[in-house]
């Protein structure tokens, strides 16, 4: 059975994970021009839902942090538009379903390992880290066995330029993100002493 701590932080993580699906994560510079100072702002080519699905993990733990993931699949699969192409049953056939099935474990082993050990920046970065690339495992795993059992729209998709542009450039702005979410779980879990 869960506590209500848990089902508070697993709605605050649907909440967050449907945000950030359609929110781009961007970084800002302050660059000099002839007229003076400037903030220039780079899109790191990624939304920020990875970051919210690791944030309730961290800070809600391990049953928050599936818990939110399964609810947000199930609210995609039953017709609301809430994955980044809409939602539905069919959803199942896009080459991008397997890092959302990897969502429940990725959330739920760094929830685990966030609270494993103490709240420090580089625990609660190595839970991030870990989480992250679980769901790249179970994405990959997803796009090879779609694509060698032809099932769906992913068998016909070359599995090469999948794998790399749902993976491979996709990386270096979650592990961004992944360095965002460590420092606001970090100063969030100071704040409420846990």
């Amino acid at each position: 059975m869960f506590s209500a701590t848990e089902l508070l932080w697993a709605f605050i993580g649907l909440l967050l994970t449907i945000g950030g699906t359609f929110l781009n994560a961007s970084i800002t510079f302050p660059t000099w021009h002839e007229g003076g100072l400037a903030i220039q702002t780079y899109s790191l080519g990624v939304t920020y839902q990875i970051g919210a699905v690791l944030l309730v993990g961290c800070l809600g733990g391990k049953n928050a942090g599936a818990l939110s993931q399964i609810a947000y699949l199930a609210l995609g699969l039953t017709f609301l538009p809430v994955f980044t192409q809409g939602g539905g049953i069919k959803y199942i056939e896009q080459p991008s379903f397997g890092y959302l099935l990897g969502f429940v474990p990725g959330a739920w082993l760094c929830g685990f390992l966030a609270f494993k050990m103490p709240p420090k920046l580089e625990f609660l970065a190595l839970s991030c880290i870990c989480g992250l690339l679980t769901v790249h495992f179970f994405g990959l795993s997803y796009l090879v066995l779609s694509h060698y059992l032809n099932w769906g729209s992913t068998s016909t998709l070359a599995l090469l330029p999948a794998a790399q542009k749902l993976s491979f450039y996709a990386l270096p702005g979650q592990l961004a993100v992944v360095c965002e979410v460590t420092i606001l779980a970090f100063i969030l879990r100071r704040l409420m002493f846990y």
